[in-house]
C-alpha cells in the first residue's frame, strides 16, 4: 500500500483527475440513496457542468486494485448537496462504492441519512447500509440496524423505527411520544407504500398494540386512493356512531371520499364529497343520506311536537342533503363563488354533523366581489336556513319565514383626490326580498310584531358623505360633514301581511283587510355635522393620560315613511345602544331605517398608560334629541327602538371601563343606566385571566326585559370558563353557561388535552338544555391526531364546542 501511496503523490494530476471522476460518481449515487432511505423524497437534479468541490485529508489512487480512496475528513459538494465521512472507497471493477466512519448525506432539499457504514452499487439497484438513522425535511424519522436496495424500487429496513417525534434534546435517549418498531420496513418505490411486518406501536415507550402487518402510503405522497383513518362520534338522538372513509385519488386535481357511518340508533349514513381544483379556484360537492332505524327518537325533543305524522311512523324514513361550495378568482380584483345547501328537512345537517353545513344557521349564497385600493363591490343571492327541531308544517318554524334576498347588492367607492381639502365617500346599497309566509310575534292573540311581509320588497339607497378635519393651534380638532342620501323602494305585500299590521296598535296601514297591496316610494336625507374633540395629554412621573372631550351635532329632516308597509324594516331589527355606537352618526345596523332629527351626542374617551405595564381605557357619554321627530319613538314593524334607551329627548347614559395588566389580569365594565335614577338597564362585565400554569374567563350580562321588542322577562347570563395546564404538554379545562332568570345550565362542558410536536389528543364532555322543555342534549368528542399518520375521533365541531 505505501508504494500506492507514494506512486499516487508521484501521478497527483491523474489520480486528482480520476479522484474527482469517481467521487462524482459517488455523489451522484448517493444522493438517490437519501431519496430511497427518506421514503422517495429526491434530490434536485443537478445541472450539467456543475463543479464538485472535494476536500480530504488523503486522496489515494490504487492502480493494482482499481480504487479512488478518500480518506481523513471527506467532504464533497455537488449540486447543493452534501456528503461527509471519514473515509469513501469507490472499485471500478465492481462499480461499487463504501462510504464509512459517521457518514452523513444531506440532499439539497435538506433530506440527511446517517449512517456507520454503506455500501451500494453505483447504479443504486443493490447495496445495503449499517445502522442506518433518517431525518427527512418535513421532520420524520426513520432508524434501522441495517437496510438493502433491491432492484432499484424496493428498500427494506431490518429492525427498523418510524416516528415523527423530534428527539428531546436534553434527553436524546428518552423514548418519544409514539414510535413504531417493526422486524421489516418495506419501502416501494413503484407504489409509493410503505409498509411494515410484524410491528409494534409504542406510546411513551410502552408497547400499546401488536400490528402482524400494515401499510400505509409514502409521507411525501400527497394523493393516494385507500382508507383513511376512522372516526368515533356520540350524540343521545343517534347512539355511539362509527365513521370510515375511503379516499379515491381520482387526479392532481380532483378526488373523491366516500365515507360510511353506522349509528348504534340510526342506522347507516352514507355521505360522498367531490373536490376539484383548477388554476384559478376550487368547487366542492357533498351529498349524504340516511334510512333512519328509529325517527320517532326526534319527536318531542327541543320545540317539535308529539305527531301521528306518516311520515315519523315510517321506520325508513328517509333524510339526506346536497351540498356545494365554490370561490373562483375571475382576476387579481373579482371573485364568484357560491355555497348552497339543499336538505331533506330543516335540520338534518345539524342532526348528523356533517362537516361544513351544521351551522345552526345556515347561509346559502351565491355572489361576485370586487376590491381594489378605494372602491368595494358585492352582490350575491341569498336564502338562510335555521337548522331547528320543528316539523315542516308547524307554522312557528323560523326556516319557514326565512326570506330570498334576491339580489343584495354593496358598493362603496373613496376617491384618491381631496374635494375641498376633505375626503369624499360613496355608498350604495340595494336588496330585494321574497317571503311566502308571514313572519309575526304574537301576543295574547294579538300582533306585537311584524319581522317579515308576506309578499315582495325592494329599496335603493345611495349616500355622498364629506368631510374634513381642522385643528386649531390649542389642539381642538373640528369636523364639519356633510351627508345626502336617497332611496327608492317598493313594496307587494300579501293579504295576510296587511291584516297584522292593520292589528298592530300604533302602526295604522291605509287599505282593505283582505286585499293586497302595492305601493312604491322615494325618500331623502340631508346631513349637516360638526364634531369637537380635544385631546389633553396629561403627563405625570410614572403614568400618561390621553382625555378626550368630544361633542357631535347632527342637524337632519324628520325620518320619512316610519312603520307599516311603505319600508319594511328587513336589515335593521338588531339595535343596541351602548358605548361602541354613542357617537355613531346613525345608530341604526342597516337601510331601512334612518335616523332623523336634530340630535347631539356628547361625552368623552379616556386612554392611560403607566410604567409598570397597566392600561386604562374609558368611554362614557348621553345623546340628546334637540330638534324634530326621534326616531328612536317612532314605532316600525319591528319596534326595533322600543326600550332601547334613545326613546326619550335625554338619552340614557352608556359607559364603558376597561383595564389590562402586565400580569395576566385584563377586565371590563359597560353598561347603560337611566338617565334619572341612574338605575342599570343593560350591563356587561368580562374578567379574564391569563398567566401559566392557568386561564380564567368570567362574563355577566344583564339585559332589562324589552316586552315591545319580544322580550318579556329579563335576561340574566353567566358564563365561566377555565384552563390550566396539568403538567407539561397537558391541559384541563371547561366552560359553563348559566341562566339566571329560568334557572337553567344552559350549556356545560370539560375537557382534557395533550400537545406536543407530534401527537395532539382533546376529550370533550358537553350537554346543551332547552330553556323551555328543560331537555338534555349531550355530546361527547375525542380526536387523536398523529402526525403523518393521521386522525382518529370526533369531527372538529364536536370537539370545539367547549374550547
Amino acid at each position: 500500500m505505501r508504494e500506492a501511496v507514494l506512486r499516487s503523490h508521484r501521478q497527483a494530476g491523474l489520480a486528482r483527475l480520476y479522484g474527482a471522476t469517481a467521487l462524482a460518481c459517488l455523489f451522484a449515487c448517493a444522493v438517490p440513496t437519501a431519496s430511497a432511505l427518506a421514503q422517495q423524497i429526491t434530490a434536485k437534479s443537478v445541472p450539467s457542468g456543475t463543479q464538485m468541490l472535494l476536500a480530504a485529508d488523503t486522496l489515494v489512487y490504487d492502480n493494482d486494485k482499481h480504487t479512488v480512496t478518500a480518506v481523513g475528513g471527506v467532504q464533497i459538494d455537488y449540486g447543493g448537496n452534501k456528503l461527509v465521512a471519514q473515509r469513501v472507497v469507490y472499485n471500478r471493477d465492481t462499480k461499487r462504492l463504501v462510504a464509512s466512519g459517521a457518514v452523513e448525506l444531506i440532499n439539497s432539499d435538506g433530506t440527511k441519512v446517517n449512517s456507520d457504514h454503506i455500501d451500494i452499487t453505483d447504479d443504486f439497484a443493490d447495496g445495503f447500509l449499517n445502522a442506518l438513522r433518517v431525518e427527512t425535511i418535513d421532520k420524520a424519522y426513520f432508524a434501522a440496524e441495517s437496510a438493502e436496495r433491491m432492484g432499484g424500487v424496493l428498500t427494506t429496513f431490518h429492525n427498523g423505527v418510524y416516528t415523527a417525534c423530534e428527539p428531546c434534546e436534553d434527553k436524546p435517549d428518552k423514548a418519544p411520544t409514539w414510535r413504531i418498531k417493526a422486524r421489516k420496513i418495506i419501502w416501494n418505490g413503484e407504489k409509493k407504500t410503505v409498509r411494515f411486518e410484524n410491528s409494534n406501536f409504542e406510546f411513551f415507550g410502552y408497547p400499546l398494540a401488536y400490528l402482524p402487518a400494515f401499510e400505509i402510503a409514502d409521507p411525501t405522497v400527497k394523493h393516494k386512493s385507500g382508507f383513511l383513518i376512522p372516526g368515533i362520534v356520540y350524540n343521545n338522538h343517534l347512539g355511539v356512531g362509527v365513521k370510515v372513509p375511503y379516499y379515491f385519488a381520482l387526479s392532481p386535481t380532483y378526488d373523491l371520499t366516500v365515507t360510511g357511518s353506522g349509528y348504534t340508533k340510526q342506522g347507516f349514513l352514507g355521505e360522498a364529497e367531490w373536490r376539484q381544483r383548477f388554476n384559478n379556484g376550487q368547487y366542492t360537492l357533498k351529498i349524504a343520506g340516511i334510512n333512519q332505524q328509529d325517527p320517532n327518537a326526534f319527536i318531542g325533543t327541543g320545540n317539535r311536537p308529539t305527531v301521528d305524522s306518516g311520515d315519523f311512523n315510517d321506520p325508513n324514513k328517509f333524510r339526506g342533503m346536497m351540498g356545494t361550495k365554490g370561490q373562483f378568482a375571475i382576476n387579481e380584483r373579482w371573485d364568484f363563488g357560491w355555497d348552497v345547501l339543499l336538505q331533506t328537512d330543516k335540520n338534518f345537517s345539524r342532526t348528523y354533523n356533517i362537516e361544513g353545513y351544521n351551522d345552526l344557521v345556515h347561509q346559502s349564497s351565491i355572489y361576485l366581489t370586487g376590491l381594489s385600493d378605494r372602491n368595494y363591490f358585492d352582490v350575491r343571492a341569498m336564502r338562510f336556513e335555521v337548522q331547528e327541531d320543528t316539523l315542516s308544517s308547524d307554522p312557528t318554524a323560523r326556516s319557514a319565514k326565512q326570506p330570498w334576498v334576491l339580489p343584495s347588492l354593496d358598493y362603496a367607492y373613496i376617491p384618491d383626490t381631496s374635494v375641498a381639502g376633505g375626503q369624499l365617500s360613496f355608498n350604495v346599497n340595494a336588496r330585494v326580498i321574497s317571503r311566502n309566509r308571514l313572519d309575526e310575534t304574537l301576543d295574547g292573540g294579538s300582533v306585537l310584531r311584524v319581522p317579515g311581509i308576506e309578499g315582495q320588497s325592494s329599496r335603493l339607497s345611495a349616500e355622498a358623505e364629506w368631510k374634513r378635519t381642522f385643528t386649531t393651534d390649542d389642539g381642538l380638532q373640528l369636523t364639519p360633514l356633510l351627508a345626502f342620501r336617497g332611496d327608492a323602494g317598493y313594496v307587494n305585500a300579501n293579504s295576510a301581511s296587511l291584516d297584522a299590521i292593520t292589528s298592530m296598535a300604533n302602526n295604522p296601514v291605509v287599505g282593505t283587510p283582505g286585499e293586497d297591496m302595492r305601493s312604491s316610494l322615494a325618500r331623502y336625507m340631508a346631513t349637516l355635522g360638526l364634531e369637537a374633540r380635544w385631546p389633553l395629554l396629561f403627563s405625570m412621573t410614572s403614568s400618561s393620560h390621553v382625555l378626550e372631550p368630544t361633542a357631535q351635532v347632527f342637524v337632519r329632516p324628520n325620518e320619512q315613511y316610519v312603520g307599516g308597509l311603505a319600508v319594511p324594516n328587513e336589515d335593521a331589527q338588531s339595535f343596541v345602544f351602548d358605548a361602541t355606537t354613542l357617537f355613531e352618526r346613525d345608530k341604526f345596523s342597516g337601510y331601512d331605517r334612518i335616523e332623523g332629527g336634530t340630535r347631539a351626542n356628547v361625552g368623552f374617551r379616556y386612554s392611560g398608560a403607566y410604567d409598570n405595564g397597566w392600561a386604562t381605557n374609558a368611554i362614557f357619554g348621553q345623546s340628546y334629541q334637540l330638534a324634530g321627530e326621534n326616531s328612536f319613538t317612532a314605532p316600525d314593524l319591528v319596534n326595533v327602538t322600543a326600550e332601547s334607551g334613545l326613546d326619550k329627548r335625554t338619552s340614557d347614559y352608556v359607559g364603558l371601563v376597561g383595564f389590562n395588566s402586565p400580569s395576566g389580569f385584563s377586565g371590563s365594565l359597560s353598561g347603560r343606566f337611566d338617565e334619572q335614577t341612574f338605575e342599570v338597564r343593560r350591563a356587561e362585565v368580562k374578567a379574564a385571566y391569563s398567566s401559566l400554569p392557568i386561564s380564567l374567563s368570567a362574563k355577566y350580562a344583564f339585559i332589562e326585559a324589552q316586552p315591545l321588542y319580544g322580550f318579556t322577562t329579563d335576561r340574566h347570563e353567566l358564563t365561566l370558563g377555565a384552563s390550566t395546564h396539568l403538567a407539561q404538554n397537558w391541559r384541563l379545562f371547561g366552560t359553563g353557561t348559566y341562566d339566571i332568570e329560568t334557572n337553567v345550565l344552559v350549556k356545560d362542558g370539560v375537557g382534557f388535552a395533550y400537545n406536543d410536536t407530534c401527537f395532539t389528543y382533546i376529550m370533550t364532555y358537553s350537554q346543551t338544555r332547552d330553556t323551555v322543555t328543560k331537555e338534555v342534549s349531550q355530546n361527547i368528542g375525542f380526536n387523536l391526531s398523529f402526525r403523518t399518520l393521521g386522525d382518529f375521533g370526533s369531527s372538529t365541531s364536536a370537539v370545539d364546542t367547549i374550547q
